[in-house]
C-alpha cells in the first residue's frame, strides 16, 4: 500500500514569488522507500498523491522589516508614508531603523523628487515591495520618536487569531503570492486508492514560517550615453528604444554549486538556496528585456531545467558551453559553464564556435614546451575554463528594414562569452586564457569583417594584463603581470597584441559627469562589478569593435553604500556576487 513517510520543504522561510517544493518520501507497494511523486494520471499499483496547500484564512498578515525581511516588524516611518514608499518603511527595531538611516533618508529625498519631477507614475516604482493589503494595515498604532533625532515613528501592534485555512493550490509545488504575505501556510499530502478515490492513510502535513515578499531592489535605469539623431528616446518603462539598436546583457549567476554558506556567511540561508534565487534572477533577467544574454556560471542541470525553458517563454533561443570537469557537490555531480541567449524574433543562429582552452593546453604543451616539462604544464593550464562564441544574424525587424532582405544578406553579428580562471596566482594563465579567446577572434574577423562582442567574467581587474590586452590590443614587457611566466608561455611578449579594435562599454560613463562618481579614475571602467566581503573590484565587462558599432545607453551601476547594507552579495535583494551589465549599441 502507498503510503507518505515524511514531507518537508527545503526552505523554512516562504517568500513571493520562491517556488515551494516539498520532499516526499513514500512506501511503495513493494515496500521500496523512495523520494517520488505520483500524479493520478500515472498512478503506481492503482494509488497516487493527493496535494493541498492552505492558508490560515483568519490568521491576520503581518508586516516584516524591509531590511531583515525574516523579522516582524515593530517600527514603521512616518516619512516613508508620506513619501509614498510604504514598501520601505517597516522595521524590525529602533537599533536596525537608526543602522539603515543613512541609506533610508536617501530613499525619502529620491521618492519625492521623482514625484516632483514626473508625477504620480513614479509611485508605483517605490512602492512595489509589498504585496497584500494586510502588510501595510496598522493595528493599534501609537506615535514614538527615536533618540538620535531623526523623523517619528509608528509602533503597530501584531494580532493573531484562529486556524481557518483556505484552500490557495492542489499541485505539488506552490509560489506564494502577494495574498499570502504575513500568513502561514499549510502543505497536505494524502495517499489515495485510484478504485474508489479514498485516503488510504491518514494525510501528511507541514507548516511554513509566515511568507515575507521578495526583497525589491531599487531598479536600475537605462542611461543615454550617446545623443545621435533619429533616437526614440524613453519608452513607458524607461528604456531606451531606438530603431537599429540592440541590447546585450553579461551576467555571473553565481551557479548553486558555489553558493554555500561557507561562502557566503553573511547571506540568509533561504536568500542562497536554489528555489529562490532562480526565481530572483530570472525576474531580473527577464526585466532587463536585452536582445542577447551572455550568462557565466549557468550550472548544467539548471539550464536544462530552469534556465532554457523559462526564457523561452519570454522568446529566448539558447546555445550553451559547460567546462570540462564536474565538481561533486555532496549529492550529485555538478558542472558551470556558458550560456548565450538570443531573441529569436531580433536574431538567428548561423554558427557557433565552442572554445576549450584545455584543448589549446593540450596542443600548446605538445608543440611548444620541452618534454621535461610537460607534466607540471598540462598541471598548471588544464583548469577547465571554456568559452562560446555565436555568429548571428540580425533580423529585419530589428532594423525596421521595410520589404525585408534575404537570408544570408542581412547584418551579422559575433558575440563571444566567456569564463576566465579566477584563480589571483595563475596571471599567466589568465592571460594566456584571454590571448587564445582573441586569436580565434581574429580569426573570425578574417575571414567575414563584422561587427563583435566580447563578454564575460575575465577574473582580472582593470590595468591587469589580461585587460590591458583587450583594451589596447597589446601589453608592455615591463608589465608586473608578465614576471608570472613559469612555462615561458607569454615569450616573446610581441606576441601578447591582437588587431581588434575593441572598446570597454562602460568605460563611455565617462561622458557624463554624475556617472563617472562611480568610475575607476585610472581605466574609466566601473569600481566594482563584483562585491563580496572580502573583494570589491571589477572583473566583468563588455568589449565591442568601435569601428563598427557604438554604445548608445548603459544600465545604470550600483552604489557600494547600499550593496554594503547588507554586508556584501549575493543578499536578499540581488542573488548574484556579482552585478549584471547591459548596454545597448547601435551600428555604425
Amino acid at each position: 500500500m502507498l503510503s507518505v513517510l515524511r514531507v518537508h520543504l527545503p526552505s523554512d522561510i516562504p517568500i513571493v514569488g520562491c517556488e515551494l517544493t516539498p520532499y516526499i518520501l513514500l512506501r511503495r507497494p513493494d515496500g521500496s522507500i523512495s523520494p517520488d511523486d505520483v500524479p493520478e494520471s500515472s498512478p503506481v499499483d492503482g494509488f497516487y498523491l493527493k496535494h493541498r496547500w492552505y492558508r490560515i484564512q483568519s490568521d491576520k498578515g503581518i508586516p516584516v522589516c524591509n531590511v531583515h525581511p525574516s523579522e516582524p516588524a515593530t517600527l514603521q516611518c512616518l516619512g516613508c508614508l508620506k513619501a509614498k514608499t510604504v514598501s520601505k518603511s517597516y522595521h524590525c527595531s529602533p537599533e536596525c531603523f537608526a543602522d539603515s538611516w543613512r541609506q533610508h533618508r536617501s530613499l525619502h529625498a529620491r521618492a519625492a523628487n521623482a514625484v516632483q519631477e514626473n508625477g504620480p507614475e513614479d509611485e508605483e516604482m517605490f512602492g512595489s515591495f509589498t504585496g497584500g493589503s494586510s502588510v501595510g494595515s496598522t493595528v493599534g498604532a501609537a506615535l514614538l520618536g527615536l533618540s538620535n533625532g531623526s523623523i517619528p515613528v509608528l509602533v503597530s501592534d501584531r494580532g493573531g487569531g484562529g486556524e481557518t485555512w483556505y484552500e490557495v493550490g492542489r499541485t505539488r509545488t506552490y509560489t506564494p503570492s502577494a495574498d499570502d504575505v504575513g500568513h502561514v501556510l499549510k502543505f497536505e499530502c494524502t495517499a489515495i486508492d485510484g478504485s474508489n478515490g479514498q485516503p488510504v492513510a491518514p494525510a501528511s502535513t507541514l507548516l511554513t514560517s509566515r511568507v515575507i515578499p521578495a526583497p525589491s531592489p531599487t531598479p536600475r535605469r537605462m542611461i543615454p550615453v550617446n545623443y545621435m539623431d533619429g533616437m526614440s528616446g524613453l519608452d513607458a518603462e524607461g528604456h531606451l528604444s531606438a530603431a537599429g539598436t540592440f541590447t546585450v546583457l553579461s551576467y555571473n549567476v553565481l551557479a548553486d554549486l558555489y553558493a554555500t554558506s561557507d561562502m557566503y556567511s553573511y547571506c540568509p540561508p533561504w536568500a542562497l538556496s536554489w528555489a529562490y534565487r532562480r526565481q530572483n534572477l530570472l525576474r531580473e533577467i527577464v526585466g532587463y528585456r536585452a536582445d542577447i544574454l551572455c550568462l557565466q556560471e549557468v550550472q548544467s542541470d539548471h539550464f536544462e531545467e530552469f534556465f532554457q525553458p523559462e526564457l523561452e517563454k519570454h522568446g529566448y533561443a539558447a546555445v550553451y558551453k559547460k567546462k570540462t570537469t564536474e565538481v561533486y557537490t555532496g549529492t550529485v555531480y555538478a558542472i558551470d559553464g556558458c550560456a548565450t541567449f538570443f531573441r529569436r524574433d531580433c536574431f538567428s543562429l548561423v554558427k557557433k564556435y565552442e572554445v576549450e582552452f584545455n584543448k589549446a593546453a593540450q596542443s600548446l604543451t605538445e608543440n611548444g614546451v620541452p618534454p621535461s616539462q610537460k607534466k607540471s604544464a598540462l598541471a598548471r593550464l588544464i583548469k577547465d575554463n571554456v568559452a562560446l562564441i555565436v555568429v548571428l544574424e540580425e533580423r529585419d525587424a530589428n532594423h525596421g528594414v521595410e520589404g525585408g532582405s534575404a537570408p544570408g544578406k542581412r547584418p551579422l553579428l559575433c558575440v563571444a562569452n566567456t569564463h576566465i580562471n579566477a584563480n589571483p596566482e595563475l596571471k599567466d594563465v589568465k592571460l594566456w586564457q584571454v590571448q587564445t579567446l582573441l586569436k580565434g577572434l581574429e580569426k573570425i574577423n578574417d575571414s567575414a569583417h563584422i561587427p563583435m562582442l566580447v563578454c564575460g567574467d575575465f577574473n582580472s581587474v582593470p590595468g591587469s594584463a589580461p585587460h590591458v590586452l583587450l583594451a589596447s590590443g597589446r601589453v608592455d614587457p615591463l608589465h608586473p603581470d608578465l614576471a608570472t611566466d613559469p612555462l615561458g608561455i607569454l615569450r616573446p611578449t610581441s606576441r601578447l597584441c591582437h588587431k581588434l579594435p575593441l572598446v570597454s562599454a562602460y568605460s563611455t560613463f565617462s561622458r557624463l559627469d554624475r556617472h563617472r562618481r562611480r568610475l575607476d579614475p585610472s581605466s574609466n571602467e566601473p569600481l566594482f562589478t563584483n562585491c563580496t566581503r572580502d573583494f570589491l573590484g571589477t572583473l566583468d565587462y563588455i568589449f565591442f569593435t568601435a569601428d563598427s558599432l557604438a554604445v548608445d545607453s548603459l544600465l545604470e551601476l550600483l552604489d557600494e553604500d547600499s550593496l554594503r547594507r547588507d554586508t556584501a552579495l549575493p543578499s536578499p535583494e540581488w542573488s548574484s556576487d556579482h552585478i549584471a551589465l547591459l548596454a545597448q549599441f547601435r551600428h555604425k
